[in-house]
């Protein structure tokens, strides 16, 4: 049987191991080092897209020439004028009872 895990030893602040031992006393993980997997294969998800996008952008800067300052700012006017702004809806107050 081929293993697929390894052992690794790291040093990691103890505000993120009493975070993952939250969540495994949540049930939210199955182990700390579940939770450390997970979180570690997040990251490299998240690498994996940053690379995906800065390939997108330099072969559209290839076709189309260097983005602009200037198009990079009327983008975000557009992305702002476009956004819906969602608000967190609280329990309405109640009034104070009047002293008769």
């Amino acid at each position: 049987m081929k293993r697929t895990k390894e052992r690794l030893t790291v040093t990691v602040d103890r505000a993120l191991i009493r975070a993952g031992n939250r969540a495994v006393s949540a049930g939210q993980a199955q182990s700390l080092s579940g939770w450390v997997n997970l979180a570690l294969s997040e990251r490299a998800a998240k690498e994996r897209r940053l690379v995906a996008m800065a390939e997108a952008i330099s072969a559209y800067e290839h076709e189309h020439g260097e983005i602009s300052a200037e198009e990079m700012e009327e983008q975000e006017r557009a992305d702002r004028r476009a956004a819906v702004v969602v608000k967190k809806r609280t329990a309405p107050r109640r009034r104070k009872a009047s002293a008769a």
